[in-house]
C-alpha cells in the first residue's frame, strides 16, 4: 500500500482536497490534528467520540492505492475500536459495490466502513452528540459532580431541567454536558433530541 494526494469520497480522483477544521472543534479521542474534508466528516466524527466502542479515531488525509489493482481509493477515519481498526469513508450517496475497496482494505489489515451520512442525519443521535460535543474539554465542579451524584442515587432520576437547576458551582449546561461526556450520567441519545424533559440517570454499573 502507498499514499498519494486524496480525493472527494464518491467523486473521481482529484489531486487537490483542502482538509480544514470544522464546527464544533473540539474532540474527545482524536489522535493527531482534527483535519476533514467536509462537515459530513466532521459531524460523523461526534459519533465517533460519544461511541463507548471507540477507543480512539484519526483523520485521514491520503488516498490508498492498491499495489495488486490499478485502483485508488480515500478514506476518512482509521477508527480503532475494541475488536478492530476500520477505515471509513464518508459518502453522501449510497456507495454501491464497494467490494474491492474491502478487499484492499483487508489486505492492509484493515477492516471498511461506507457511512451513508443521509441515513445517520435520519437520526436525533447525530445532532445530540454535536450538540455535546461542542462542550468537551469542560470540567464540572466537584460540588456539581457530588450534589447531582447524590439527588439522583436517592430519586433515581431527574429531568435535564431540574438537573440545570441544581448545578450551583459551575455553568448548568456546560456542567450536565461534561458530566453526560465523562460518563458520570448517562442520558438516552436516540430517542429525541435533548431538551428539559430528557431523563437523566446515573450510569449503569
Amino acid at each position: 500500500m502507498k499514499t498519494r494526494a486524496a480525493h472527494a469520497a464518491g467523486a473521481d480522483v482529484c489531486e487537490e482536497v483542502v482538509y480544514r477544521p470544522y464546527f464544533p472543534f473540539n474532540t474527545l479521542k482524536c489522535v493527531g490534528v482534527p483535519l476533514y474534508r467536509s462537515q459530513s466528516a466532521r459531524d460523523y466524527a461526534c459519533l465517533l467520540d460519544l461511541d463507548p466502542e471507540v477507543l480512539g479515531w484519526q483523520c485521514f488525509t491520503n488516498l490508498f492505492a492498491d499495489d495488486t489493482i490499478d485502483r485508488k481509493f480515500t478514506i476518512d477515519f482509521i477508527v480503532e475500536t475494541k475488536h478492530d481498526c476500520t477505515m471509513v469513508e464518508i459518502w453522501e450517496k449510497s456507495p454501491g459495490d464497494t467490494f474491492w475497496v474491502r478487499d484492499a482494505a483487508t489486505r492492509a489489515g484493515y477492516s471498511y466502513q461506507a457511512v451513508c451520512m443521509p441515513e445517520i442525519r435520519k437520526q436525533p443521535r447525530l445532532q445530540n452528540a454535536k450538540d455535546l460535543i461542542r462542550y468537551a474539554g469542560y470540567d464540572a465542579p466537584l460540588g456539581d459532580r457530588i450534589r447531582l451524584s447524590a439527588a439522583l442515587g436517592d430519586m433515581g432520576s431527574m429531568t435535564l431541567a431540574e438537573c440545570l437547576v441544581a448545578v450551583r458551582d459551575g455553568r448548568p449546561m456546560q456542567t450536565m454536558a461534561a458530566l453526560i461526556l465523562q460518563g458520570h450520567v448517562e442520558v438516552d441519545l436516540d430517542e429525541a433530541l435533548l431538551g428539559s424533559d430528557t431523563i437523566v440517570r446515573l450510569p449503569r454499573r
